[in-house]
C-alpha cells in the first residue's frame, strides 16, 4: 500500500518492472514487442512510463512476462497516482501561506494532524482534516461560517482556530453512533444527567454522559481548544435527527463545565435546527437565543422556586451543602451561581467547593 503522505523524489514507472522481467528472462525489447504484437516503439514508450498499460496491455504483459494483469494495472495506477500527487505537491506551494491562520502547533500537539517538515505536504494534511479539496473550499465551508458569528478585526485572526476546534467535533461525532434525535428521551433523561454532576471525575462521568446525549440523539464532544480559540461550547444540527454539543477545556471548574453544557442543550431544546451557536465569540448572534438559553440552564439546575432561598444562604459552608444536596446538584455549581448574582465574593471562602477537572489530554 502507497503511503499517501508521503511522496518520494524520485518516482519507478511500471517499464522498470518490464525491464527486471525481460533481464531475467535475458530478452530484449525488440522480442517482447514481436511476442506482445506491439511496435518496438510502444514497448519502448512503456518501459519509459510514456504509454500507460490499459487492460488490453495488462492482458498481453500477463500472457508474455507471467505477472498478473492485476499487478500490471496495480503497478500503472500507483505510478500514475504518485506522479499526480508529485504534480499536487507544487500546485499547494502556493497554498503555504494559508498554514499561518491554522493553530498548526496545537493541531500536532492534540493529534488532530501529522507533523510535516515539508509544507506543501503539510497544506494536504490539513486539507485532509478538514476534508476539503482546496484552500477555496476551505474558506468557503468552514471560514464563512465562523466569521458570521464574528464582527471584530480580532475575528479574522482567530477564525481558523475556531474552525479547527469544529473540525474535530464533527470527526468526532461521525464515529459517534447516536439513536435519532427524540425530545422526550432526553427529558426522560434530566434526571440522570442531573445527578452526574456530583461526580468529580470527568473520566467517570463524562462516557455516561456521552450515553445518555447518545440515546436521545446528541453527539456529545469534550476537546481542548487550540491557541486563538475563544469558544467555550458549541451546538450544531449535523442532520436532521443528529446533533452536536461540543464542549472546549476552556473552563475547569465544575460549575462552569456543567452551565455549558445545560446552556448547550436549550439550544436544541428551544431554537431551530438551522443555527449554529460558538459560545466565548464576541459578537455571537443572536443575544436574545443566548439570553433565553442562558436563563433555561440556570433554572434547570437552580429552579425558581428556590432562588429565594438561594439568596439566603450566606457564607455558611454547611448551609450551602444542604441546599445543593436538596437540589440533587454539586455544592460548586451552588457556589458558582451565587457568585455570579453578587451573593457571594468571587475570593469566597468557598471556592473550595468548586471541583476543577483534572483532563486526561493535560500533561
Amino acid at each position: 500500500m502507497i503511503d499517501t503522505t508521503q511522496v518520494p523524489d524520485w518516482v519507478s514507472p511500471p517499464g522498470d518492472t518490464i525491464l527486471d522481467a525481460l533481464e531475467e528472462k535475458g530478452w530484449t525489447q525488440a522480442e517482447l514487442a514481436e511476442r506482445t504484437g506491439y511496435t518496438r516503439k510502444h514497448i519502448n514508450q512503456l518501459v519509459r512510463g510514456k504509454a500507460p498499460i490499459n487492460e488490453e496491455t495488462a492482458l498481453k504483459l500477463e500472457r508474455a512476462l507471467g505477472a498478473s494483469a492485476g499487478f500490471w494495472l496495480t503497478r500503472e495506477a500507483q505510478y500514475r497516482e504518485l506522479l499526480a500527487r508529485r504534480s499536487e505537491l507544487e500546485d499547494l506551494k502556493s497554498s503555504v501561506s494559508w498554514l499561518s491562520e491554522l493553530p498548526i502547533a496545537d493541531m500536532v500537539r492534540f493529534g488532530w494532524i501529522h507533523k510535516h517538515g515539508d509544507k506543501s505536504l503539510l497544506v494536504a494534511e490539513c486539507l485532509r482534516y478538514f476534508s476539503v479539496a482546496s484552500v477555496e473550499a476551505w474558506r468557503e465551508k468552514y471560514q464563512a461560517v465562523v466569521l458570521a458569528y464574528r464582527a471584530s478585526e480580532k475575528a479574522s485572526k482567530e477564525h481558523g482556530a475556531v474552525a479547527a476546534w469544529l473540525r474535530w467535533g464533527e470527526k468526532q461525532s461521525e464515529a459517534l453512533s447516536c439513536r435519532p434525535y427524540d425530545k422526550s428521551i432526553l427529558e426522560a433523561n434530566f434526571n440522570a444527567i442531573r445527578r452526574l454532576t456530583l461526580e468529580p471525575d470527568p473520566q467517570v462521568f463524562l462516557p455516561e454522559l456521552t450515553r445518555l446525549c447518545a440515546a436521545s440523539g446528541i453527539a456529545l464532544v469534550v476537546a481542548p481548544t487550540p491557541k486563538g480559540c475563544p469558544v467555550s461550547g458549541l451546538t450544531r444540527w449535523l442532520q436532521p435527527d443528529k446533533a452536536l454539543v461540543m464542549l472546549s477545556l476552556r473552563y475547569k471548574s465544575n460549575d462552569q463545565f456543567w452551565f455549558t453544557f445545560f446552556h448547550e442543550l436549550a439550544h436544541l431544546l428551544l431554537h431551530g435546527k438551522k443555527m449554529l451557536f460558538l459560545e466565548g465569540l464576541p459578537d455571537g448572534l443572536p443575544d436574545h437565543a443566548e439570553a433565553e438559553a442562558n436563563q433555561w440552564a440556570s433554572t434547570f439546575l437552580i429552579p425558581k422556586i428556590s432562588e429565594r432561598e438561594l439568596a439566603t444562604l450566606g457564607q455558611d459552608e454547611a448551609t450551602v451543602r444542604r441546599f445543593a444536596e436538596k437540589l440533587g446538584i454539586a455544592p460548586g455549581i451552588v457556589v458558582g451561581r451565587m457568585q455570579k448574582e453578587g451573593l457571594l465574593p468571587w475570593a469566597s471562602g468557598l471556592n473550595h467547593l468548586k471541583i476543577r477537572y483534572a483532563w486526561v489530554e493535560e500533561k
